[in-house]
């Protein structure tokens, strides 16, 4: 009847445990090393906690500079913006 599975047969009682604890190290393993999110996630406008002030000084500077290249903002805006930002 067990020709095959006769090694095992001691571990046959543990067999649901083993199933939970080996589910649970793998979500754990992948919670763990999900990649960073970017310094602001789309709409909220808030750093996460993986971002540095001078990265996301950068990118603000970035998005202002571009802002400013396309048309959309004037020239008082701009310079008004980027003195806000520390640049």
């Amino acid at each position: 009847m067990f020709h095959g599975f006769w090694p095992f047969w001691l571990f046959w009682p543990f067999h649901g445990l083993l199933t939970l604890l080996l589910v649970v190290l793998v979500v754990v393993l992948l919670v763990r090393h999900r990649p960073v999110p970017l310094a602001y996630p789309a709409g909220t406008g808030t750093p996460t906690p993986g971002s540095s002030p001078a990265m996301a000084r950068s990118e603000a500077l970035a998005i202002l500079e571009s802002r400013y290249a396309r048309g959309e903002i004037q020239r008082d805006e701009y310079l008004q913006k980027k003195t806000d930002l520390g640049g």
